[in-house]
């Protein structure tokens, strides 16, 4: 008896064939297609395009209007770094101010700087021969001082020591007819110093002239602060 049945070979052979039939139709169907939308609208995959641009001698399928634009927000940040600098200014520098230098005075001549005041001596008498006043005013006339010095010195021992060669002052120990302080001082002009009345004057002159300039300038200044 003879079977209907076909074979299992021709079934698989026939499966094959349809579905390679199936692909060769899937792929003309995509091919005409794309053709097709070519030849309707050409343009259709370029007017999203912000280059695209219709030639004069293409018909304007949309009427005038513009074409499609696209517009993207965004922000951006720009940091710009320069390098610092410092300005200094130039001060010049002042110009010395010279000071003129003021010596310093002494307690001695403190005194002195003040507004001079003028100080005279009464005359004194005409010194007895071979006393100390009659060696002083010898010594006043080598110096080249006039009889108003002679007068001023005279009132100048004459209230310091009452020209008496050995006094002494109790408080300070001044010494002799000029009170020096100490009496020592006078050995300068001597070694009898402590006894002669002619060394004791001549030491005495000289620390006058030194200090006061003169026997008047001695005198205002006993005068004014009590001791020279």
């Amino acid at each position: 008896m003879e079977s209907s049945t076909a074979p299992r070979g021709a079934r698989i052979r026939r499966t094959r064939s349809k579905a390679k039939a199936s692909q060769v139709l899937f792929a003309f169907t995509a091919a005409s297609a794309f053709v097709l939308v070519t030849i309707v609208d050409p343009y259709s995959g370029a007017t999203a395009s912000p280059y695209f641009q219709i030639a004069p001698t293409v018909v304007d399928r949309f009427d005038g209007q513009n074409t499609q634009t696209l517009a993207i927000a965004g922000g951006f940040t720009n940091t710009v770094t320069r390098d610092g600098f410092a300005v200094t200014e130039i001060v010049p520098e002042p110009e010395p101010v010279v000071v003129a230098s003021v010596p310093e005075q002494s307690d001695d001549s403190e005194a002195d700087a003040a507004e001079p005041k003028v100080y005279t001596a009464p005359p004194a008498a005409v010194p007895d021969p071979g006393s100390a006043k009659a060696y002083a005013y010898t010594a006043i006339a080598s110096r080249g001082w006039g009889e108003e010095q002679y007068n001023c010195l005279v009132s100048l021992w004459q209230k310091e020591s009452g020209w008496n060669v050995a006094a002494m002052n109790s408080s300070s120990g001044a010494y002799g007819i000029p009170q020096s302080l100490p009496g020592s001082k006078m050995s300068s002009a001597g070694s009898d110093w402590e006894t002669n009345a002619g060394t004791q004057i001549e030491w005495g002159l000289g620390y006058i002239t030194d200090r006061y300039g003169s026997p008047c300038g001695a005198w205002a200044k006993s005068q004014n602060s009590g001791w020279y």
